[in-house]
């Protein structure tokens, strides 16, 4: 499967139909999700970390690339997978495209955080622009905005800040933007103010995919969320087993 492919499933859009990405974290869930006829999927490090042994951030990159390629093998070829590769592991461009390729996923997300703080957004852009520069239309870029998780500076406006640069990032290439933790009331201006697709995180607590989707989400996804569900589960049953 190719970028093209993926890149194209997150166009032309109705409000109330995005495209709803489920995150598998090991090859099990990945084939439970691909049966259930998802088009796409897209692994949340988070959820991998989890299934690993690993905090959140903590998953060694030969752990993580080695998990993304067990997941997308254990799918069809016609569904194309993404990769949450945090920060990109402090790997030059170069290393990090040949590497994430190397797994058979065509897509990722790359975020501006490290360390637990922004990074410099016009750094983060020139690094996006680096990614596309050697990766061609081979990759899908999901860029996110990680303002509302980290906080900006004293006197800035989040929404504004997100919006400056979601666009820097854009035009460096990147092909959907991802404000991770958006309040849902800022979707409809977020989307009117950048030119490309917008990713929404679904959480339990929140509007449902299709209502995120009327808000202006073209992209949905879910984080570390559905393993954490799915980890409940189990829990349910340890405790029924351990009840006898």
């Amino acid at each position: 499967m190719t970028a093209s492919v993926l890149r194209a499933l997150h166009h032309a859009r109705t409000p109330g139909d995005p495209l709803v990405v489920p995150g598998p974290w090991d090859a099990g869930s990945a084939r439970v999700f691909a049966e259930a006829g998802f088009p796409t999927l897209a692994t949340p490090s988070a959820g991998v970390a989890a299934s690993l042994g690993y905090e959140d951030g903590a998953t060694p990159a030969d752990e993580m690339f080695a998990a993304v390629a067990r997941i997308v093998r254990a799918v069809p070829a016609s569904v194309p997978v993404s990769a949450d590769i945090e920060a990109g592991y402090g790997l030059d461009p170069e290393e990090l495209v040949e590497r994430l390729l190397g797994t058979g996923a065509v897509g990722c997300n790359l975020e501006d955080s490290a360390d637990g703080t922004l990074v410099d957004a016009q750094r983060q852009a020139d690094r996006l622009a680096q990614v596309r520069a050697v990766a061609g239309d081979a990759l899908f870029i999901n860029a996110r905005v990680d303002t509302y998780v980290r906080g900006v500076p004293e006197g800035t406006d989040p929404e504004t800040e997100t919006v400056r640069r979601a666009l820097l990032y854009v035009a460096a290439g990147a092909d959907c933007v991802y404000p991770i933790m958006a309040p849902p009331e800022a979707l409809p201006r977020l989307a009117a103010a950048v030119p490309a697709p917008l990713n929404a995180l679904a959480r339990p607590d929140g509007p449902t995919p299709r209502r995120l989707g009327e808000l202006g989400a073209d992209r949905i996804t879910f984080g570390p969320g559905l393993q954490r569900r799915a980890m409940a589960a189990v829990r349910e049953i340890a405790e029924e087993l351990r009840k006898g």
